[in-house]
């Protein structure tokens, strides 16, 4: 009996060593990898299961086990899946930290603006790390890469003036093709759905890209599309600065000799019509002013430094509009 007894007292000994033992291990395998790290960026492309990013993390000395991440979790009744997103992630958090980011993907409000053609918005999103600008602008030029995926008319040779300019959440490391993708599907809801799925799907859009680029006044939006169609329809040349702008792909000033020796099919002060495509990608605002314009004679127009638009029938009226701005820009006043 006394020997059954010492053999108990064994047991239980061993048992609570080895349950002691296993705690103090657990507890390590809690801990920091590295108190000295320092948290960084890391993207999660899929959904994925719970297991397959601790080992991700575990590779990338992120935490120290798996293993004691599952019993952890389970222990925790911790999330079992990890979304698509960006977290911030550091060898210098414990794996309660860990645990605790992995259910709060970064969220960012990234700003693209209606008067950004392409190019400009890939230089700003690869500043925010969303991809570099040459892999936006290969998407850009590459319609067929998404078109299967949308209702609307695409262009054949460019995505410019339909990559919706809105305030996106976009957060760090998410891939240009996924912004791009957002982009479209904006612009699918917004103006092919939202608008009645308007006709002359690209020609509003080149029509609205311009009237984008020249007014600072919405309700001078609908007044511009129309003296850009009154100028169509009397064949006068639409001589829009902002479409050299475009063609050059730099935004300054223009000069006489812009005027006559760009050689580029946006120069509208030497080609006739409308430019091969959109300059710019235009609001909303933009495209129903290019759907719906006013409905009067003016044929030009110039813009004030206030902003506000002075318009004419006739030349020799637009040439007075013209010296009203140069003398508001000469006493430094708004009009």
């Amino acid at each position: 009996m006394k020997k059954l007894k010492k053999f108990l007292v064994r047991v239980v000994a061993l048992l609570l060593l080895a349950a002691g033992g296993g705690a103090y291990w657990l507890n390590s395998q809690l801990q920091p990898v590295n108190p000295a790290d320092k948290p960084r960026l890391i993207r999660f492309e899929d959904s994925s299961g719970i297991v397959t990013a601790l080992e991700r993390l575990e590779a990338g000395k992120v935490i120290k086990s798996t293993l004691a991440a599952r019993i952890y979790l389970k222990w925790e009744k911790g999330p079992s899946t990890v979304r698509v997103g960006t977290y911030k992630l550091g060898g210098n958090m414990s794996l309660r930290e860990v645990v605790d980011a992995l259910q709060k993907p970064i969220k960012r409000l990234v700003r693209l603006p209606e008067t950004n053609w392409a190019a400009r918005t890939a230089n700003l999103l690869e500043k925010d790390q969303l991809g570099t600008a040459k892999e936006y602008m290969a998407l850009v030029k590459s319609p067929g890469e998404f078109a299967k995926d949308f209702s609307f008319p695409f262009p054949s040779d460019s995505l410019e003036g339909y990559l919706y300019p809105d305030t996106y959440d976009l957060p760090p490391l998410m891939p240009a093709k996924a912004v791009v993708r957002r982009q479209l599907e904006n612009f699918e809801k917004r103006v092919w759905e939202g608008l009645g799925k308007p006709k002359n799907l690209h020609r509003v859009i080149i029509i609205a890209s311009m009237v984008e680029m020249e007014v600072a006044r919405d309700e001078e939006r609908p007044m511009v599309a129309a003296v850009i169609e009154n100028r169509l329809k009397k064949g006068i040349r639409l001589q829009i600065d902002a479409a050299i702008n475009y063609g050059i792909q730099k935004w300054r000033p223009l000069t006489y000799a812009d005027y006559r020796n760009v050689d580029s099919p946006y120069n509208l002060y030497r080609v006739d019509g409308l430019p091969p495509g959109p300059i710019c990608s235009p609001s909303i605002k933009s495209i129903r002013a290019a759907l719906n314009p006013d409905t009067h004679k003016y044929l030009y127009y110039v813009a004030l430094p206030s902003g506000r638009s002075l318009f004419a029938e006739t030349y020799d009226q637009h040439l007075k509009n013209v010296a009203k701005r140069r003398a508001a820009i000469a006493r430094g006043t708004p009009e």
